[in-house]
């Protein structure tokens, strides 16, 4: 069986600098990370003559049969410019915790993918690791501040900043730090989240410029007073080695398709813990190379595609053109109720069953008014009923469905794809957000629970209620809100598929980026650092006789 890493090794990759002048790079702006990707100095850009159109592509919610949203993106970034478009990728890193956990590598697969594959999938340029050091930088200055007087009086029981690391690691959620006697600081409880839902990493994605991204590492609050005032990194005078650790991160990376076409990735944040879109700063320069830019939003639109609206665009001044709602009929079995060992077996009944979820975001991108189109992922085994019953749950909603074997075939098993989405772009839409910025934090969560998840209600501790009151008088009460919640789900019960209606979303946490310019609210039993699962993707991982990377997927 040939797998995504045997084609990946098979395809011939242009030189990056050819890859950057077909996008209109200069060689000035090109930093060159070996023959194969680079960083984009964006300051040694000139000026964009024009702005592309924004498509995004998103999914009905993930299930283990596999929906293929970062695949789909790349197969119609490829088509775009097969069928004499111009266009660029604007897509996410992969965070290491999935891709030796059990989601594996976020770049794409079959004949729909960008390479280097290994490199992209594991270190990469190191973006992550700076933004790791970064945010344990202001962790270890916040402690080695308390140890040498505490001048600033951090009331050490209210100290919010947790470490990072970008590994799936459940022994990490919870401890106890600073133990062994006096010479090792004042003992207190804290824990570990993974990389990608730290607040440095989403003060990088939506940063416009290296200026911002310090302003925005400045405003972290970091901990309170014992007169209960907020302390920020600002205040420990940490911003400033911060952002230099983030100098080279800052800069959003080149590399290509595998049709040697022009992808920029840039940022990694999950989008059931974090906003789970790319950077800004990525977004942008592609908006001013492209007649089309493809980017993406992380997990079902329930999540990455409400944080890209209301986060990202309303932060960015961003207004997208198209959206693009990726499934497959093995997913929709899924969500009609078929066990996975069974979706080989042909059910149109499941798979009308299971577009309840399909339709159910269709109807949320509706409300954000923008005109979207569905992509069917073409798996082998898909009967032609069960497309069809597809393409007639669509139909009675008014979006057209279109086949995909873009995995087979790369840009030119998405062509009509391309065909319907530059139409609809060209159609545009009346976009806005979903709330507006002077409802209550409160109210911006219900509307959140109410009109996208369909819950009857939300229900938010006393502790939660009470912090978001204060944040409110403190000034922070325009700010959007950042939802964290299971992936699988509208709930925040992850074996509530389908489309549910009438649940309650419960509450537990909430936390203030202020850095990053929202609020993180924390649904049910969400962990936001992950665990790996009973066999971990790292089992299969290694290296071949030749010093390849082999087991990567």
């Amino acid at each position: 069986m040939t797998t995504d890493i045997d084609i990946a090794r098979r395809a011939t990759l242009r030189p990056i600098a050819d890859v950057a002048a077909s996008a209109g790079i200069p060689a000035a702006a090109i930093e060159s990370y070996g023959r194969a990707k680079a960083k984009i100095d964006i300051t040694a850009l000139p000026a964009p003559a024009k702005q592309g159109k924004l498509i995004l592509v998103t999914a009905i919610n993930p299930t283990p049969a596999g929906e293929g949203k970062t695949t789909t993106s790349i197969g119609l970034a490829d088509a775009l410019n097969l069928t004499g478009r111009r266009a660029v990728l604007a897509l996410r890193e992969p965070s290491l915790g999935p891709c030796f956990g059990t989601k594996g590598g976020a770049t794409g697969g079959g004949y729909a993918q960008v390479a280097p594959m290994a490199d992209i999938n594991l270190h990469f340029t190191g973006d992550f690791h700076a933004i790791t050091a970064a945010h344990n930088l202001l962790a270890a200055m916040i402690d080695n501040h308390v140890y040498w007087g505490n001048a600033l009086d951090i009331d050490v029981r209210r100290v919010s900043w947790r470490r990072v690391l970008d590994m799936n690691d459940r022994a990490l959620r919870d401890v106890t730090q600073s133990l062994g006697g006096v010479a090792n600081g004042y003992p207190r409880q804290s824990g570990f989240d993974i990389t990608v839902a730290s607040e440095v990493m989403a003060v990088l994605c939506l940063a416009k410029n290296v200026a911002d991204l310090r302003a925005r590492l400045g405003r972290i609050i970091v901990a309170e007073t014992r007169a209960r005032q907020p302390v920020t990194a600002r205040d420990l005078k940490a911003d400033g080695a911060m952002a230099v650790l983030l100098a080279d991160a800052i800069k959003p990376n080149l590399v290509q398709t595998l049709a040697g076409n022009p992808a920029i990735i840039h940022g990694g944040p999950f989008a059931n813990i974090a906003h789970g879109c790319n950077s800004v700063i990525a977004t942008r320069t592609a908006l001013g190379l492209a007649d089309y830019v493809v980017t993406e939003a992380g997990f079902g639109a329930d999540l990455g595609a409400e944080k890209f609206f209301d986060i990202k665009c309303r932060q960015a001044g961003l207004t997208p053109a198209a959206v693009v709602i990726v499934a497959t009929v093995r997913a929709l079995k899924m969500n009609g109720g078929v066990a996975k060992a069974d979706l080989g077996a042909a059910d149109v009944a499941a798979v009308t069953r299971g577009a309840a979820n399909l339709v159910r975001h269709i109807e949320n991108i509706g409300q954000f008014g923008v005109p979207a189109v569905v992509a069917i992922n073409h798996f082998g085994g898909d009967s032609d009923a069960e497309i069809a019953a597809i393409e007639e749950a669509c139909a009675a909603r008014g979006v057209r469905a279109i086949l995909c074997r873009h995995w087979a075939m790369g840009g030119a098993g998405a062509t009509a794809l391309a065909d319907a989405v530059a139409d609809l772009a060209e159609t545009g839409g009346k976009f806005a957000p979903l709330y507006p910025d002077e409802a209550s934090l409160l109210d911006k969560i219900r509307t959140i629970a109410t009109r996208i998840y369909r819950a009857a209600d939300i229900a938010p501790t006393p502790a939660v209620a009470a912090q978001l009151a204060r944040w409110e008088a403190a000034g922070f009460g325009d700010l959007p809100i950042c939802m964290a919640k299971t992936q699988y789900s509208f709930s925040a019960d992850p074996s509530l598929l389908g489309a549910p209606v009438g649940h309650v979303v419960p509450i537990r946490e909430a936390r203030l980026a202020a850095g990053a310019g929202f609020v993180v609210a924390i649904c049910g039993d969400l962990m936001t650092m992950p665990g790996l699962p009973r066999v971990p993707a790292a089992e299969a991982i290694g290296l071949d006789s030749a010093g390849q990377v082999e087991g990567l997927f």
